[in-house]
Formats: structure tokens, C-alpha cells, sequence
């Protein structure tokens, strides 16, 4: 029986999260790449459509990929690689943006969120941020994907997806797997300890709300000491009326101490509940860093896992790549 194959990927646009562990990266590692046929991927191309440090990029592409590897990735079980070292993502990008509409790519909620803030700093519009879901578009349809595990803010991104699979199927013939988005069902979304309205985002210019994996635990220890909290002393799990409160026990929950609800019982006191949150999720990334400073130790094993992982990829992409260009009509290089 062919096993489902899944797409997912994390941009090195800053440095990754307890939220991306929480909400990705330890799913990938401890479920998908066991039971599928899982391509994660770096996806570096992404970072380019906003302003950006070239060395900043390289340098948070090389520890984005190591940190895969760190979190639990198996070269031997599922294909890690970045995204730049396949050139069939960038070359099936055009056929999506030649498959989409301009009114589909200005309704994706990211775009126009993006496009407001920018404007309202008075700078301007990369086309790229504009067409950027064609490329990711690309990245999940050349490989046959089924499955994409991503974030509730990614979704609207898989649904277009589908929608240029289908048309492009209807067009041009039987092309590509329409694929479904996959969103954990736990701590899918974790939120900043110091706005616990707002997701934990790797690029924030505010980092006091915000764990990352490599932070030594005397921060993290502070980090979650000093989360906002809500009005009033009762721990009660309500992510609408205490947000603040909700989103530790979330996180504690994830941590593998039990439900949010009936954690939530267990405490009189917000302090006790920051420090078990915050010694929980010491512990858990505990390994992670380890892992992450053994392997930085180690380039030519990350070097060597990349280019095997790319050149999986490559073989799996291009003949699909290959058909999608004869479908719309090109002709074959001689």
C-alpha cells in the first residue's frame, strides 16, 4: 500500500520557536515521519519576500536546518533539505502564478496584513510577498503531496493550493494529488507570554514574550516567570476572558503534564503555575539543545544531510515538474 506523503516546512526569517515545536516540529518528528512519506523542508526562498540580511538569512537557514535534525528528524526515516537546492519549487512557481488569479493571491489574510503594516511604516511592497503563494503552492504540489501539517494561519495558504491543483487538473489533465491541510490537536497555536492574544512569532520585534529553542534555561526561566497574566488570582482555563492564564496552561499541558482544564484545578496561585510551566518547558527543550550543540560540531554530517535530502527531493519532484511543463504546453528542452 503506498503510504501518504506529506509537505511541511518552517521559514528561517528568525530564530525558531517553543511555539514551532509545540505546534509542528515535535509532531513531525515524534508521528509524521513514521507513519508517511515526509519531505520537511527550509524553505529560504520564503525569507526573501520581505527586506532582509543576506548573511542573516544563510545563517538562520543553517541553524533552521540543524535544529530539524536536533528536534528529532531522521534522515534515515523521512528528506530534509532547503528549499533554494531544488530548482523545481521556483520552476512550478510559474506555472502557479500563471494557473491563480491576482484577486486570489490580495485575498490571502497574510498579504494583506503584511502589505498594511509596511505601508503604514511608509515603506513598500516586495510583488514577490504578493505571489509568494504560488511558490508555496509549488513546494507542496511537486511533490505529490497529501498531506500538509501546518499552523491555523497557514491554512487559507493550502486551500488555494487545492484550488490551482483542481484547475490546473481541469485545464490541463490529470497533474496533480490535491492535498489537505493537517493542523495539530494540541498547542496548534501558542501564544506570546507577554501579548497572549498574538501568536509566538519567530520575527516579533519584541523577543520578552517569546522562547526560543536555544534559549538557556535561567531565560526561559525568566521569560515565563514574567508572562502576562490576567485580572484577578483564581486559575481558571478561559482562553476568552484570561488569555493570559489559558495559554500557560496550554503550554503545560503540551509539555505533557495532562489536560489544561483540570491542570488548571491543580493551582491556587499564578506563581505556582509560571514556575511548573517554566521548569516543564525547561526540561523539554532541554534535549533539543543538546542535540542542536552536538551537531553544530559536526558540519559535514548536516552538510551531508542536506545534499542527500536534496537530491531525494529533486528525484521526486522533477518528473511531476516535467509533466506539469509538456501539460501546459512547452516544449521539451533538446
Amino acid at each position: 500500500m503506498t503510504r501518504t506523503r506529506i509537505f511541511s516546512g518552517v521559514k528561517p526569517t528568525g530564530h525558531l520557536t517553543l511555539g514551532n515545536y509545540l505546534g509542528a516540529l515535535r509532531g513531525w518528528a515524534d508521528e509524521d515521519q513514521h507513519r508517511a512519506d515526509a519531505l520537511f523542508c527550509v524553505v529560504d526562498l520564503h525569507a526573501l519576500t520581505v527586506e532582509h540580511d543576506p548573511a542573516r538569512v544563510r545563517r538562520l537557514s543553517r541553524q533552521a536546518a540543524t535544529l530539524l535534525l536536533a528536534v528529532g528528524l531522521d534522515p534515515r526515516l523521512c528528506t530534509v533539505f532547503v528549499q533554494s537546492h531544488v530548482d523545481e519549487h521556483t520552476r512550478l512557481a510559474y506555472l502557479m502564478e500563471c494557473t491563480a488569479s491576482d484577486g486570489e493571491m490580495r485575498r490571502m489574510i497574510q498579504y494583506k496584513e503584511k502589505t498594511e503594516r509596511e505601508r503604514a511604516r511608509g515603506g513598500s511592497v516586495r510583488l514577490s510577498l504578493l505571489t509568494y503563494p504560488a511558490l508555496m503552492a509549488a513546494d507542496i504540489l511537486a511533490y505529490g503531496t497529501g498531506e500538509v501539517p501546518v499552523g491555523e494561519d497557514q491554512a487559507q495558504h493550502v486551500e488555494l493550493t487545492r484550488d490551482l491543483a483542481v484547475r490546473f487538473n481541469q485545464r490541463y489533465g490529470q497533474t496533480f494529488v490535491v492535498p489537505k491541510a493537517t493542523v495539530p490537536k494540541v498547542a496548534a497555536r501558542v501564544m506570546d507570554l507577554q501579548e497572549p492574544t498574538s501568536k509566538m512569532g519567530k520575527s516579533h520585534a519584541r523577543t520578552s514574550g517569546i522562547v526560543y529553542l536555544l534559549d538557556e534555561p535561567d531565560v526561559v526561566r525568566k521569560k515565563v516567570m514574567r508572562a502576562v497574566t490576567d485580572t484577578g488570582s483564581d486559575v481558571v482555563y478561559d482562553r476568552a476572558e484570561r488569555p493570559g492564564v489559558a495559554n500557560l496552561l496550554d503550554v503545560l499541558a503540551a509539555c505533557g503534564a495532562g489536560e489544561p482544564a483540570e491542570l488548571a484545578g491543580e493551582y491556587d496561585s499564578y506563581g505556582a503555575l509560571k514556575k511548573d510551566t517554566a521548569e516543564a518547558v525547561v526540561e523539554l527543550l532541554r534535549p533539543v539543545r543538546e542535540r542542536h550543540a552536538e551537531l553544530v560540531k559536526d558540519p559535514e554530517y548536516v552538510d551531508s544531510v542536506l545534499r542527500d535530502g536534496a537530491e531525494r527531493a529533486r528525484a521526486i519532484a522533477r518528473p511531476r515538474v516535467d509533466a506539469a511543463y509538456r501539460a501546459v504546453g512547452l516544449m521539451p528542452a533538446v
